[in-house]
């Protein structure tokens, strides 16, 4: 169609980063379960390391960062399936969810020790691959700036010419009528 190439290529920017964030939580998953199941296996001083305070925190926060990943990346595409504009959704699905995998495989790493770092386990395979999901369609500093632009365009078109409160309470925060979060005062 003539005239939308920018519109067009914009909107494969926002699959393409939501496919990268569902990638990432491949990853993430799968870093996951492994690390849970040598947690199981593995003993240690007499009792399974999950049983250890560091390892139990690491497979605990690994778990609930992964859920919190896993729920950004729905809803971006779930935005994007209702023909919503969904990218600055997709830029923070993507972000989160790639570091996510490159904390979740490095903390897999470390629960496995030192055979994290052995070909003996697909743990080493997935501290090579979350690396990827941080550059791939658009480096996460990329996505920060996404990210800044979209809040500041929808905070300025919500308030034009306002000035800041003079009082200091914590605002507010509604669904503006493009679906950004924005004061609500």
């Amino acid at each position: 169609m003539p005239g939308r190439g920018f519109a067009q290529m914009m909107k494969g920017l926002e699959t393409g980063r939501i496919q990268v964030a569902a990638r990432a939580l491949g990853v993430a998953t799968a870093a996951l379960e492994d690390a849970l199941a040598y947690a199981q296996q593995r003993e240690s001083f007499g009792k399974p390391i999950w049983q250890h305070q560091a390892v139990g925190n690491y497979l605990a926060d690994m778990a609930t960062k992964l859920t919190a990943a896993r729920q950004l990346t729905r809803y971006a595409a779930e935005r994007y399936d209702s023909g919503e504009r969904a990218d600055m959704e997709a830029g923070m699905a993507k972000l989160f969810a790639s570091e996510v995998a490159m904390e979740i495989a490095l903390n897999a790493m470390r629960i496995h020790g030192g055979y994290g770092y052995s070909c003996e386990y697909d743990v080493e395979r997935y501290f090579r691959d979350a690396p990827l999901m941080i550059i791939g369609e658009g480096t996460n500093e990329i996505q920060r700036n996404v990210i800044t632009a979209q809040l500041v365009a929808a905070a300025g078109s919500e308030y034009p010419h306002r000035a800041p409160p003079a009082h200091h309470h914590r605002p507010e925060y509604v669904a503006n009528s493009r679906g950004y979060l924005c004061r609500n005062e």
